[in-house]
């Protein structure tokens, strides 16, 4: 067994990468007819996942938590453009990363317009209950 075959020679069943992963068998199942994982296959039809597979599901998942669509994570990954060189892997990963900092920092700017509006509305509240002699619920 050469070098490269021995860092993928780890093989885990579908559910001992779900319970690595803490996902279920059926999200794996999903990326997988979505085409984002390949996973190997036994004569009687089981799956089984190598490192590199683990990683690249590791991948998704740390996209799908940061917001990025399905389809930005296959581009990002190199799965929808299979000859796609590292350069240009990289580029395009840094290109969503940008847009997705600009909608972050967007979302967060309307948030901290809504907190501020939410407080002048519970200050204006309890000015009022002040008023009534109302006691803090």
């Amino acid at each position: 067994m050469n070098p490269k075959e021995e860092k993928n020679t780890v093989l885990l069943s579908i559910s001992e990468l779900a319970d690595e992963l803490d996902i279920s068998t059926r999200a794996i199942r999903f990326y997988e007819e979505k085409g984002l994982i390949l996973p190997n296959r036994t004569k009687g039809n089981h799956r089984f996942y190598n490192k590199r597979d683990r990683a690249r599901l590791k991948l998704i998942l740390r996209g799908k938590r940061l917001g990025y669509s399905l389809e930005e994570i296959s581009e990002m990954i190199g799965l929808a453009n299979f000859n796609m060189e590292e350069e240009e892997q990289l580029k395009k990963t840094f290109a969503y990363g940008k847009k997705k900092l600009v909608e972050m920092n967007e979302r967060m700017q309307e948030l901290q317009i809504l907190k501020e509006d939410l407080l002048a509305i519970q200050q204006k509240i309890a000015n009022r209950m002040e008023e009534l002699k109302i006691r803090d619920l």
